[in-house]
This record gives structure tokens, C-alpha cells and sequence, in this order.
């Protein structure tokens, strides 16, 4: 082991000794630490594959300022295409790669060299990269290092799978905390623990690159029917319209009801097509349970948290409900 490499990696552990790394966070910035200190390269990167962005987690930067929450698109890298075998995981030379040197993202920016392995989740699908470029090339034994890179990317991806696994049975101890905090009328989620899982959910996406969508759901004349036939045929449209949500939703995602007739879902690890069937599935249930409602989605983005994409949510609900004339209609309001 080289000096250089061994000042490194002491440099990853706490000061107190013991084990260097608390989670899968905290051992992807030592590995790239370790990394960059003994290979060199401009740019040393955990990335996230989330559809079809390339989604940056953490970074060790010298050259291009490419910093966490950064986004490109996966097709365009070379990642995309060193994991369909299309080039390989390193290249000195990344200009006489043919399937790199074609790749859009050369354009973006100045790649003479390239390294690179696929992080893999518990189920075998692929979850991301560790990756490095540089503007320069490199002498051809870095190649040689490959299986140093190659064992990195396989330690991340056993603590990554052995953390999403535990996380799974976190998200289940949150809810339960929180059961105490519900809406008496309906056994939903209140505001309270609707704010604390959002929070908390937001943690989770910002660490895993995780997407998730929020929709927000405001029923179409309560007034008018708590003017005509009494509060009591109000609350039942309430309750008509909270089981309508909760069977509509997937167990993972959170139902509240955070207003008077105000109702959001939250879609955890959702793509946007997958947001757009469960729009479909809660419009379908509502108009089964003879409920109208007017309803907005929008989804979280590396630039913008869940409570921006709530916010979203809430205008996009709001002009659909303007744009009806929703306000001014009871119709499916009557009670049953």
C-alpha cells in the first residue's frame, strides 16, 4: 500500500477508531474520499438511477463543479453504457471508446478518462454508480485498478441493501408512532403526522435519491351540502371520501386529512407514471364512493423538497377546481 493511499484511508476513520462508517452516507463519501486521494480524478461520484435522471448523491469535485442534487440523464452518460457492457468499467482513453465518445454527455463536459462500477439494490436491480472522470488522460495501469474500484462498489452495495432493508422497517416504526395522531372523524393521518412522516420522508429521499409525489385532494361542495342537509350528511361525505383514498392508495403511501375537507396522499418511491395511476385509481374510487373532488400531484426534485411539491400540489388543485367551477357545484355531493 502506497503512502499516499494509507494516509487516505486512515483519514476515513473516526478519531476514536472503531468501525469508519455509521451507514450507507457516510461510507460512500469515505470510499470516494479514498478514492480520489489514491487515484486522483477531477470527479469522483455516487449516483442514483431514478427513471431517467442520473441523479448525483455525493461527489468529490476538482474539476467541473458538479456538486450533490445534480441531475442528468442517465441515457446520456457513460455509466449507462459501461452497465450494458457497451464499454468498459475503465478507460484511460475515454475518447477511443467508441460508445463513450459518442455519448451526449461528452458534450457537456471535457472527459479524457473514466472509471466506473455498478452499486446494486437487495433485489438485483440496478440502483447506481461509483463513478470517476477527468479532463486528462490517464496512463493505461490504471487499469489495473479496477478491482479496487469494483470492491468498493460491491461493499456499498451490500451496506446500501443491508440499510433499504432496515429503512423498510423504520418507515413501519414511524407510522406506528404516529397512529396516535389521527382525524377522529375519518382514522386518518392529521396535519400533525402528516407534517412529521413528510419530514421524515424528505430525510429518506434526500439521502437515497428516492422519488416520491405528493397529491393534494379538496372535495367539491361540503358547504353546500352542510348548508342544505346539516353537518351530519357533511361528515359522512367525509368519511365516503376518506375510505375512497385509503383503498386507493398503496400501504406504503400516507393518507391525511390535514383540513376541514382537505386530503393528501403521499406516493413514497413513486415515478411520475407510477403518481399518474394512483391519480387515476383515487379519481376512479372517489366517483365510485359518489364523491367529486378536484385534485393536484406534483412531485419531489433534487432542487425542491415534498412540502415545495405540496405547494405545487395545492395550486394545481386549486386551478382545476377554478377552471370547473368545482367551488360552486355540489354534484355527486348528496348524501346517501
Amino acid at each position: 500500500m502506497s503512502p499516499r493511499f494509507a494516509e487516505t484511508a486512515d483519514s476515513t476513520r473516526g478519531g476514536g477508531g472503531g468501525l469508519p462508517f455509521s451507514n450507507f452516507e457516510s461510507a460512500a463519501r469515505g470510499v470516494i474520499s479514498l478514492l480520489h486521494g489514491r487515484l486522483g480524478f477531477g470527479l469522483w461520484m455516487i449516483t442514483r438511477i431514478e427513471g431517467d435522471n442520473w441523479i448525483v448523491l455525493h461527489s468529490e469535485d476538482q474539476s467541473y463543479d458538479v456538486v450533490p442534487g445534480k441531475v442528468f440523464r442517465w441515457a446520456d452518460s457513460f455509466c449507462s453504457r459501461m452497465v450494458q457492457g457497451q464499454g468498459p468499467r475503465v478507460a484511460p482513453d475515454a475518447a477511443s471508446v467508441p460508445a463513450y465518445a459518442t455519448a451526449p454527455i461528452a458534450r457537456q463536459l471535457p472527459i479524457g478518462s473514466y472509471m466506473g462500477a455498478p452499486i446494486y439494490s437487495e433485489d438485483g436491480s440496478l440502483f447506481g454508480t461509483l463513478c470517476a472522470i477527468d479532463p486528462n488522460r490517464q496512463p493505461e495501469v490504471i487499469a489495473s485498478e479496477q478491482v479496487l474500484v469494483d470492491m468498493f462498489a460491491s461493499l456499498l452495495s451490500t451496506i446500501l441493501q443491508a440499510e433499504l432493508k432496515l429503512d423498510e422497517a423504520l418507515r413501519k416504526t414511524e407510522r406506528l408512532q404516529v397512529e396516535a395522531s389521527t382525524d377522529p372523524l375519518t382514522g386518518l393521518y392529521n396535519r400533525r403526522a402528516w407534517d412529521k412522516l413528510l419530514a421524515q420522508e424528505e430525510e429518506r429521499c434526500r439521502r437515497y435519491g428516492n422519488s416520491a409525489f405528493v397529491i393534494a385532494c379538496d372535495l367539491n361542495g361540503l358547504k353546500q351540502v352542510n348548508d342544505t342537509f346539516g353537518h351530519a350528511a357533511g361528515d359522512e361525505l367525509i368519511i365516503r371520501a376518506a375510505g375512497a383514498l385509503r383503498r386507493a392508495a398503496r400501504d406504503a403511501d400516507v393518507v391525511a386529512r390535514i383540513g376541514g375537507d382537505e386530503f393528501v396522499v403521499l406516493a413514497v418511491e413513486c415515478d411520475h407514471a407510477g403518481a399518474g395511476a394512483l391519480v387515476a385509481r383515487l379519481r376512479d374510487a372517489l366517483t365510485q364512493a359518489q364523491v367529486t373532488a378536484s385534485i393536484g400531484m406534483a412531485g419531489r426534485t433534487q432542487t425542491g423538497s415534498l412540502e415545495v411539491a405540496k405547494n405545487v400540489a395545492d395550486q394545481l388543485m386549486y386551478e382545476e377546481k377554478r377552471s370547473s367551477g368545482a367551488s360552486r357545484s355540489a354534484r355527486g355531493a348528496q348524501p346517501q
